[in-house]
């Protein structure tokens, strides 16, 4: 089982969201490496939620993957702010995952917080300007997440 650390805004879509759907689709992610790195997530692995351009940011929760493989919907839809005009049913470019909501943390571990305990390579999301929405962590770096959280993995 591998973590990851995926971020979203909590006004867009939050942990609370996630909660009361008990599942989603990780879609609209627009970046090539993130993209790829959902590529890499297997069954049962899991993520931590981060609330981005949140005051503060942190991660708040955890959810695990429970399906991949999966064509992002939103890049055919015109509608959509993630449309991709060159994107086809027949070669899509972005992919996506289901994710299930696993529990919300009793405290929020803000970014001021992992600055303090982390360096750029144990965690690349305390890197300054790291702006990437998906990020592996390592199993190391996952479980020092789960203590400074005082939570179980």
């Amino acid at each position: 089982m591998a973590h990851w650390l995926m971020k979203s805004e909590p006004d867009v879509y939050g942990i609370a969201h996630l909660e009361a759907d008990g599942t989603t689709l990780w879609d609209g992610i627009r970046n090539y490496q993130a993209r790829n790195f959902m590529r890499a997530m297997t069954l049962g692995d899991r993520a931590f939620f981060y609330h981005s351009n949140a005051t503060p940011p942190g991660i708040v929760g955890l959810m695990e993957v429970v399906e991949t493989g999966l064509i992002d919907p939103s890049q055919f839809d015109p509608a959509s702010p993630y449309f991709d005009p060159k994107a086809s049913r027949e070669a899509p470019r972005w992919d996506c995952v289901r994710l299930r909501y696993q529990r919300s943390f009793r405290q929020m571990l803000s970014l001021a917080s992992l600055r303090e305990q982390f360096d750029a390579e144990a965690l690349p999301l305390v890197r300054r300007g790291s702006r990437l929405s998906i990020l592996p962590v390592t199993e190391a770096s996952a479980l020092r997440i789960y203590g400074l959280l005082g939570e179980a993995p």
